[in-house]
């Protein structure tokens, strides 16, 4: 699949608190926890509950959210398929940090364990 431009304007300006709550009704659909939702963002992005919080009463966009994370050495090492896109294969950088953050959800949802969730 062709990552156009305008898929990329969109991701950057789509909000976090918009995303949190399907991610945590997908984790939990599935038997898993906020708690482990909560782990694994913070394992990508250093934000703990309480800047999670922050960033959605504010309703930071995407943009916003990967710009003030700091972003786990060991991300590069999300690799797959998400949404259809081959993640290691997104040039855009910021495309590729929600693709990141995807991936892990979807993983917690399937059940992988979070020792390899968490690499």
């Amino acid at each position: 699949m062709n990552i156009t431009p305008e898929h990329n304007e969109r991701m950057a300006k789509m909000t976090f608190a918009a995303v949190y709550p399907a991610y945590l009704k997908k984790v939990e659909r599935k038997g898993r926890t906020k708690e482990e939702l909560l782990q694994i963002i913070e394992w990508l992005t250093s934000f703990n509950e309480k800047k999670l919080q922050e960033l959605i009463t504010k309703k930071a966009t995407f943009e916003t959210f990967f710009k003030e994370a700091t972003l786990n050495p060991n991300a590069a090492l999300i690799t797959g398929v998400i949404c259809g896109y081959r993640i290691e294969e997104i040039e855009n950088p910021l495309t590729r940090q929600v693709r990141y953050l995807d991936k892990l959800v979807d993983e917690l949802a399937k059940g992988r364990k979070m020792e390899k969730i968490l690499r």
